[in-house]
């Protein structure tokens, strides 16, 4: 019979009544009560295919709940529905296609995980794709920063070696420069002693070749001559000293600058000419009597053989041998044996 307590919300309790009272209960629409709320429903003997399908009904609804819910963030898949005998009766409910059926299902269930599966290793794939290319292009832009940096090195270093040859080839150009001229300037120095030296010796012989003679240079009667001009006597004949190697003087010395001409006393010939030891540069001029007259420490010698007149240049004074100064060492000698210069000149009517 029926529970005379309230009913709890949300819940109907039905009592079952014995068999032996009411024999099978079995409600009617008519009987039982709306069910409210969440409700136990018993197994009924007899009523195996309205409770399957009833069953089936939820299950259907419960998923297309779920695929509604799901729709927006899964790819479209395709549902299989199992069959109801294999939902509620197990392996004992199958019928003879229950093999098939539940090959259907793991067919499906295959399918449905199969495609979430594939879509998560494809976004890995181009994940990593991505990620991959984003080394390469960083290792890339590396190794253009490594080898413009090295072009720069190896730049900087060939301008710097560029620059220091540049630096040694001037170097070693003005070096040279600075040798070449000073060679130009001391040819040219040299050059300017030269000619200073000979317009001075061209000076000093025009001088005395251009300075009036004196009184005692004049011709005499007899055409003698004097053997120099604008000279100096300063050692005479038979002076003694330790300069000469006979113990005294064996001439006379007309001192006069360098180049001074030297002419003939008389007329006569030249037997003798050139390098004599002490006497350096010495010149023999033989009169017409046989007389020897000595130029001796002579700079250079004008006529060197043959007949000369009086008066004729044959020489110039000079430095040369053994001596003090620039001058003329005048001898006379006749058979061998030295005289007296002055003495001899004046004799010929020429003043010393």
């Amino acid at each position: 019979m029926a529970s005379n307590s309230p009913a709890h919300e949300g819940t109907d309790v039905q009592e079952t009544p014995t068999a032996g009272a009411w024999g099978e209960w079995n409600p009617t629409e008519d009987s039982a009560r709306p069910p409210r709320g969440k409700h136990r429903v018993f197994k009924q003997r007899g009523g195996l295919a309205r409770s399957s399908t009833v069953l089936g009904v939820g299950v259907i609804a419960a998923v297309g709940a779920g695929g509604i819910a799901t729709a927006q963030d899964r790819p479209q898949v395709s549902i299989s529905m199992p069959s109801i005998p294999d939902l509620i009766g197990g392996d004992s409910a199958k019928g003879a296609d229950g093999a098939d059926t539940a090959a259907t299902k793991a067919a499906a269930d295959a399918q449905n995980a199969g495609v979430p599966q594939q879509a998560d290793a494809q976004g890995q794939a181009d994940a990593g794709e991505a990620l991959r290319s984003r080394i390469l292009q960083q290792a890339e832009s590396q190794q253009d920063a490594t080898d413009a940096q090295a072009r720069a090195e190896a730049e900087r270093i060939a301008r710097e070696a560029a620059a220091q040859e540049a630096r040694t080839q001037k170097e070693a150009a003005d070096k040279e420069a600075e040798a070449v001229r000073a060679a130009a300037e001391k040819a040219a120095a040299d050059q300017a002693a030269a000619e200073k030296t000979a317009a001075d010796a061209a000076a000093a012989k025009t001088k005395a070749e251009a300075a009036p003679a004196p009184a005692s240079a004049a011709k005499s009667a007899g055409g003698w001559f004097l053997p120099t001009s604008a000279y100096t006597l300063t050692s005479r004949y038979g002076a003694a000293g330790s300069m000469w190697s006979s113990g005294h003087h064996t001439g006379l010395d007309f001192a006069a600058p360098t180049g001074t001409p030297v002419k003939a006393v008389g007329g006569g010939k030249i037997i003798s000419a050139g390098w004599s030891g002490a006497y350096g540069y010495r010149i023999v001029l033989q009169l017409d009597d046989g007389t020897e007259i000595w130029y001796c420490h002579l700079s250079s010698m004008s006529v060197t053989s043959g007949a000369v007149g009086a008066g004729e240049t044959i020489g110039r004074v000079g430095a040369t041998g053994n001596v003090t100064g620039a001058h003329l060492h005048l001898e006379v000698r006749k058979g061998g044996s030295t005289m007296d210069p002055m003495a001899w000149l004046n004799g010929k009517g020429l003043s010393v």
